[in-house]
């Protein structure tokens, strides 16, 4: 029992210390990475929530392009009196249309809310 080779003081002295700076590096892996899913998780669930406001439908009616027509006269023609640039970004909006160009025959979508 004296004679031992294995002291039991010298077990605790061949023991190292974890550094402050490991346990630091793994709490804030562990944050980062559990923020990083949260935030994942949440942006889809905020948009379901939320709703968007551009997917919402807006009524609208259709018209058939004729031979000389813009997109003020048609505004004009089925909105006399009213300020036709509005309804004309919203026709271009509605259409996603790039130019102004109009083909007869062409229908457009004209929104019935602006």
């Amino acid at each position: 029992m004296f004679g031992s080779v294995l002291d039991p003081e010298r077990v605790f002295d061949s023991m190292w210390a974890m550094d402050r700076t490991r346990v630091r590096r793994r709490r804030l892996t562990i944050g980062l990475t559990a923020a990083i899913v949260a935030g994942a998780w949440a942006g889809p669930f905020v948009d379901v929530v939320r709703g968007d406001p551009e997917r919402a439908p807006v009524a609208s009616i259709g018209y058939v392009v004729r031979e000389g027509d813009t997109l003020w006269s048609i505004v004009e023609t089925l909105r006399p009196g009213q300020d036709p640039r509005p309804a004309v970004d919203a026709i271009l909006a509605a259409n996603h249309l790039e130019t102004r160009a109009l083909v007869p025959g062409q229908v457009l979508l004209v929104p019935t809310s602006s």
